[in-house]
Order: C-alpha cells, then sequence, then structure tokens
C-alpha cells in the first residue's frame, strides 16, 4: 500500500510538471493534474496539503532530478572530456532543451521564476536554493577545469559560474519572448568567450 502511495504520488509530480511546463503554476487546477496522472478527483489531499505544498515539493523533485543530470554531463568520472568540453556540452543542451518543441523538455526554473518569487515565499525559497546548488556545482566543474589546465577565466569559478547562469536564465526568457534562438546562440558565443582554453 506504501508502495503504492508513493507512486501514485510521483506520478502526480511528474504530471503536473508537464503540464506546468506548458501552462504555469496559477494557470493548472488541480483536476487537470490529477486526471493527467490518472488519479481520482479528490485525491489530491490524500498527497498534498495544499496547491502551494504540491508545488514546493515539484520544485524539490525537479531540482534533484535536474543535479543528477547536471552530474552526468559535468562529472569527471563518466567522462574523459576536459572540464571545458563538458561545461559547453551543458550549456549546449540548454540551449537545444530551452529551443526545442518539446515544452516538457523545457527548464522550469525558466518557466516559474518570476511567477512563483511573487506568489508563494516558500517556493520561492526552494527555487532560489536550487539555483545556488545548480551555481555551485558549475563552479566545481570550473575550478576542475583550471587545475587540469583546460580553461582559465578572469573572475574567480564561483563568480564565473553565477554570471554565465544568470545570462543563459535571461537568454532564456528573451528567446520565450521572441521565439527567436538567437539569444541563446548570443549567449553560447559569449559562453566559448568567457570559458578560454589557455595559451
Amino acid at each position: 500500500m506504501r508502495e503504492n502511495y508513493g507512486e501514485n504520488k510521483r506520478n502526480i509530480l511528474l504530471a503536473g510538471r508537464a503540464i506546468i511546463a506548458q501552462k504555469g503554476f496559477s494557470g493548472v487546477g488541480l483536476s487537470e493534474i490529477l486526471a493527467a496522472a490518472d488519479i481520482p478527483k479528490g485525491s489530491f489531499y490524500h498527497y498534498f496539503g495544499s496547491k502551494e505544498q504540491y508545488g514546493r515539493e515539484l520544485i524539490e523533485h525537479y531540482v534533484a532530478g535536474y543535479l543528477d543530470r547536471l552530474e552526468q554531463v559535468l562529472g569527471r568520472s563518466s567522462h574523459d572530456s576536459s572540464a571545458r568540453e563538458r561545461l559547453l556540452t551543458y550549456w549546449g543542451y540548454w540551449l537545444e532543451s530551452q529551443c526545442c518543441q518539446e515544452v516538457e523538455q523545457r527548464c522550469l526554473v525558466v518557466k516559474l521564476s518570476a511567477e512563483v518569487a511573487d506568489l508563494s515565499e516558500d517556493m520561492r525559497q526552494v527555487l532560489h536554493a536550487g539555483t545556488q546548488r545548480f551555481i555551485e556545482r558549475i563552479a566545481t566543474c570550473i575550478e576542475e577545469g583550471i587545475a587540469e589546465g583546460s580553461l582559465h577565466t578572469v573572475l574567480e569559478p564561483l563568480a564565473t559560474a553565477t554570471m554565465l547562469y544568470q545570462q543563459w536564465l535571461g537568454a532564456s526568457l528573451l528567446t520565450k519572448l521572441s521565439r527567436d534562438r538567437r539569444p541563446m546562440e548570443a549567449a553560447m558565443l559569449v559562453t566559448r568567450r568567457v570559458l578560454v582554453p589557455p595559451q
């Protein structure tokens, strides 16, 4: 029974993520999420105390999965490539996923940041903490690149990671507004210039 409870809860989170990635948090009703998860109406509060709690757990679930994917791309153990190459692979993935037609593949941070910052302090804090962990993981990879000699930066690693993440977040929003991938391509060009191989 408990196993079924956990599976149902996960299904609700996954179903909601796909819809919220398209419509936003406020634009989605609980009945729509439950229907997509194939869970009986009226069962929502068996799994979540409120829609806000659901939003918090959705973000936590997304952050955990994103960190796992980040480790797969940036981790040394699974690649023979340099840290600089791994970083550029990560940004390349960001570019393609934000420009693709599959809405559910797009970054939930990009979709929810502006909305939940004013909607829920609890959700804002979880999302902010998650983005800080993303930036710290990127900074670690930059440190590895400097140590191995595959890149150097003008700023220290954490400042570089913060600047690049902020740039890509902004480029993602501009791409959404313009429906044009050029802001993302400009972000990639700047990233290549920031993550310079030693001469």
